[in-house]
């Protein structure tokens, strides 16, 4: 066990769940979109949706998208911050079913028109599992760095891809797959030690059956 599981991070506070949690969720949807958000729609379910404004969740979420980490002084002034960034700001309760009580629903848009959808969870002491990006299964906690390939369901991706992370130094210690149907369209989340070759995004995605390749470092 680290010892902040049991302190809690360095943090602007006054929750690790609905502070220090919620700017990891805002950094991971930030990371997916790649670039600076002009537009961002953030769901608040549960505990999230009831104590957002008391616990300033509204204000880490936002943080996290601006790209600001969770012992950021400018945290607690950050949505005076995306307003002078011009980001277009929405909140809105959600209901899902069987989520956890801290779960956010975020969606960003860049200037260029590419949008991300990330639904993710606060789960304590400053630690967050991601459950769904852009309407797909893909379960990770960014504490590690990260790989979510969109790929053509079809004998041998798998191989391929792990075949080309191997001959790269790369060692996997956590591999989830997720399709919507046979044949369709697949994704898979894959979690890696430290020390991964930069750049091995762009190897993954010139493999004929691979649509798309994100790497997200570690937060």
């Amino acid at each position: 066990m680290n010892v902040f599981d049991i302190i809690g991070p360095v943090m602007i506070g006054p929750s690790s769940s609905h502070t220090a949690g919620a700017v990891r969720l805002g950094l991971v949807a930030r990371q997916l979109l790649g670039g600076e958000p002009v537009e961002a729609s953030i769901g608040l379910c549960g505990s999230f949706a009831r104590t957002y404004k008391g616990h300033g969740t509204d204000r880490a979420l936002v943080a996290g998208i601006l790209g600001l980490r969770q012992d950021d002084e400018r945290l607690r002034g950050s949505l005076e911050l995306a307003a002078q960034r011009g980001l277009k700001l929405s909140l809105r309760e959600v209901e899902l079913e069987d989520a956890h009580p801290n779960t956010a629903v975020i969606e960003l848009t860049d200037a260029k028109g590419k949008s991300v959808r990330l639904e993710g969870a606060s789960i304590g002491g400053g630690n967050v599992r991601i459950s769904r990006v852009n309407g797909l299964p893909a379960v990770f906690t960014g504490e590690r760095p990260t790989l979510l390939v969109l790929h053509r369901d079809e004998p041998g991706v798998i191989a391929a891809v792990a075949d080309r992370l191997s001959r790269q130094g790369a060692n996997i210690c956590s591999f989830q797959l997720a399709r919507l149907q046979r044949g369709g369209l697949a994704v898979m989340t894959i979690e890696m030690d430290a020390g991964v070759p930069e750049r091995m995004d762009e190897g993954l995605s010139t493999l004929p059956q691979v649509l798309s390749c994100t790497y997200l470092a570690p937060i």
